[in-house]
């Protein structure tokens, strides 16, 4: 049984990139090639696992980094010069257009981001005589809930969930076929949630150590992510993800 699920949260490769590089604090000025492909390779492979629709440009992206790290790990020929006049020019980093790639789309992704918040506030100026507005006070009381944990955060709760349960290579695996409906598990998770009161922590809605289980119960989360019907929280990086319901 298989489930194709395409989540628009995702922006594009050099998105993903931004987002290892922020999450382990890298320079982007000195980009350790093999470290970044090999977290970008197991967000792929978590990815394809969960059988989301991963665009041709992750993986083209993909290639372009394990080329650079094949680039890097080559020896540098020792040329022999006669005469420092005849020295050709050193060479260049293969990390060098990355690097501007990623400097490029971090300048507009953060203009993106000001744009926005302009937007907003603009969207709180009005050109009109004051009006009765005592109808829409009970709405403007109500809090609003900003969504703080990206796509990128709940793939790495993932992660790390099944390294705890140590299921990636189960020693004995019984084949069985058991449809468990996105749908229902949604529902199952929307009343776990209004049974008691409070914040969830994330791994505490995977009961199960079947894998096609712990699958659908992600992919579940992800749909009321994209619905809003639930709240993700996250204190700072690393910590524990809390999921609680929106009404």
């Amino acid at each position: 049984m298989q489930y194709h699920v395409k989540i628009d949260a995702f922006e594009g490769p050099l998105d993903l990139l931004l987002h290892l590089i922020n999450r382990l604090e890298i320079d982007i000025y000195d980009i350790p090639v093999s470290e970044i492909t090999e977290q970008y390779m197991l967000y792929i492979h978590t990815m394809q696992e969960l059988h989301l629709d991963v665009a041709s440009e992750y993986l083209v992206m993909a290639a372009t980094l394990l080329s650079i790290k094949s680039r890097m790990l080559l020896p540098k020929q020792e040329e022999e010069l006669f005469d420092e006049e005849f020295a050709e020019e050193p060479e260049e980093d293969p990390r060098d257009e990355l690097m501007k790639r990623l400097i490029e789309y971090r300048k507009y992704k953060e203009a993106a981001v000001d744009l926005r918040n302009l937007e907003e506030d603009r969207s709180l100026v009005y050109t009109k005589a004051p009006s009765d507005l005592s109808e829409y006070a009970e709405v403007a009381a109500s809090p609003v809930d900003s969504l703080n944990v990206s796509i990128y955060d709940m793939l790495g709760a993932f992660q790390k969930m099944l390294r705890r349960k140590k299921i990636q290579k189960p020693v004995q695996t019984r084949i069985t076929r058991q449809e468990i409906p996105i749908e229902k598990r949604m529902d199952e998770i929307l009343q776990n949630l209004r049974s008691s009161p409070g914040r969830k922590r994330f791994v505490d809605l995977f009961s199960s150590n079947n894998r096609e289980h712990l699958v659908v119960t992600f992919l579940a989360i992800l749909e009321l992510m994209k619905s809003q019907q639930i709240i993700i929280e996250q204190e700072n990086n690393f910590a524990d993800i809390f999921i609680m319901g929106s009404e």
